[in-house]
């Protein structure tokens, strides 16, 4: 699929005033974001509305700007999608860190856009609570305005089923090459359309996000140690696998067996394929159950936690329901790429602590919110590795891989095994400039695969107890470009960087 794409991008010549046109409808669009948490302020007698104010008009004069002085009036191509996913996860992030840096809370530019981007690519690393590289000290989550601490949950839940899967089911405007945004935003090495018109499909995909976002919402709300404003955030953050929350101890401040179970349920229910939930609701269980990869990704997680909980229960002496509680929490924490916490893991023992970093390379399925590698993904490579041995031994036989009855293409197994390849060289890029930087292994390991894999916590100097603020700001940039690489599936933004991808 993706060498076809190129091929066509490739032809005719390329237009920037239509990327520009639909960039600036995105930043248009982000506006009416930018006005719900201003709403927040006035609930709560906060002084900062006029930041959202200043900052939802920012959006709209320079989105609305870039719209009409080029408004699209070609379709929109595959290389020009891509050019515009990317350009659209950054402009968002420059546009949606003004609230940090007119309220005065960050008065660094580029600790605001870590924070957004963070957000909208649900990564979920944070550089509140800790020191910057000059000196000043970011304050704690719980003492932010309660209407910024929605706008980060906002930029989560946003950013979880895609801005741009979102505005394509509302804005008819760009009806017109919408599938090739489809394609280029949509996380997984294939895009599910549940119908013919990508409209619907993005209609229907946010219908089941929505739904599944309420009823974790009303269950959360029912504890009485959440009040309505910390069931909404952590609902948002949760669905969208993203991880900020409203205490500087993540889920651990709440002390609550029911609210860790709740979260547990719904943080796997985000790492499945959403169009595998509409096809649920809809009724068809079957379908549900016979998906090889939703049966992979279940069998996967349950051997996580059978194995991480009995580390903590035979090696860190946990009682066993402790142990089930805090194992089944982190790992499906870290393989969904939530990046919540209940419990530090690096103070586990070796074999719980590595088991779980293994799972850092992990994933949810395709079509869900997580990030990560994907599960049909490691399915492809592992079922490639088993066939390269057979082909060994019989090299003259044709030995097709297959998940269920259907036989992956061949293009799609070069595509998966060149995207590993490319995720590998891409996470040691990132731990050798941390190294460079002056940290440790573990703690350059931890930030390149935190943030790539859209995370949040790492380990070392960057675990689920620390944050990001310490790195320098030319460090912080890096993370903000792995942040973006790891969203939108590395060659979406690699692909602008080809000289390829520019020749006429």
């Amino acid at each position: 699929m993706r060498k076809s794409a190129l091929n066509n991008a490739n032809r005719g010549q390329f237009n920037f005033g239509t990327v520009l046109g639909i960039l600036g409808s995105f930043v248009f669009f982000l506006g009416f974001a930018l006005l719900i948490p201003m709403f927040i302020s006035f609930i709560y007698d906060e002084g900062v509305w006029h930041t959202f104010l200043y900052s939802a008009t920012i959006a709209f004069v320079v989105g609305g700007a870039l719209y009409y002085s080029f408004k699209p009036q070609h379709e929109l191509r595959v290389r020009e999608g891509f050019l515009v996913v990317s350009l659209t996860w950054l402009f968002l992030s420059l546009v949606g860190a003004l609230p940090f840096v007119i309220s005065g809370i960050l008065p660094s530019y580029t600790d605001a856009v870590f924070e957004t981007m963070s957000g909208l690519t649900t990564t979920g690393a944070t550089i509140f609570n800790g020191t910057t590289s000059d000196g000043f000290t970011n304050p704690q989550i719980e003492s932010l305005p309660y209407s910024i601490l929605f706008w980060r949950s906002l930029a989560h839940w946003l950013g979880g089923m895609g801005i741009i899967v979102l505005t394509l089911a509302i804005l008819p405007l760009l009806g017109v090459g919408g599938m090739q945004l489809f394609q280029a935003e949509s996380p997984g090495p294939t895009t599910d359309k549940l119908t013919p018109r990508v409209q619907e499909t993005a209609k229907l995909l946010w219908g089941v996000y929505v739904a599944f976002t309420g009823v974790e919402f009303l269950l959360l709300w029912a504890h009485p140690s959440m009040d309505w404003f910390d069931a909404i955030n952590h609902a948002f953050a949760t669905m969208a696998t993203g991880g900020f929350s409203t205490k500087n101890a993540s889920i651990e401040a709440f002390d609550s067996i029911y609210i860790d179970t709740v979260i547990t349920i719904f943080m796997f229910i985000a790492g499945i394929n959403f169009a595998m939930h509409f096809r649920l609701l809809r009724g068809d269980i079957k379908s549900f159950f016979d998906n090889r990869e939703t049966r992979f990704y279940a069998l996967i997680t349950l051997i996580s936690i059978v194995v991480v909980s009995a580390s903590l229960w035979l090696f860190d002496y946990y009682p066993i329901g402790s142990a089930i509680r805090y194992g089944s929490f982190q790992v499906v924490s870290i393989i969904t790429t939530t990046g919540f916490g209940t419990d530090n893991y690096e103070v586990w023992h070796t074999l719980g602590a590595f088991f779980l970093f293994l799972l850092f390379f992990t994933g949810g399925c395709a079509g869900s919110t997580g990030g990560g590698v994907k599960m049909v993904r490691w399915m492809i490579i592992i079922r490639n590795s088993f066939r390269e041995i057979k082909q060994i031994v019989h090299p003259k036989a044709i030995l097709p891989i297959r998940i269920g009855e259907k036989t992956v293409d061949p293009n799609i197994q070069r595509t998966v095994l060149s995207f590993f390849v490319l995720y590998l060289v891409v996470f040691g890029v990132g731990a050798l400039i941390m190294s460079a930087m002056g940290y440790g292994m573990q703690s350059a390991i931890g930030a390149s695969i935190a943030c790539l894999g859209n995370i949040g916590p790492g380990w070392g100097e960057f675990g689920p107890t620390d944050n990001f603020a310490q790195i320098p700001y030319i460090g912080k940039w890096v993370l903000i470009l792995f942040m973006m690489i790891g969203r939108l599936e590395i060659f979406t933004v690699l692909l602008i960087f080809s000289p390829t991808f520019w020749r006429q």
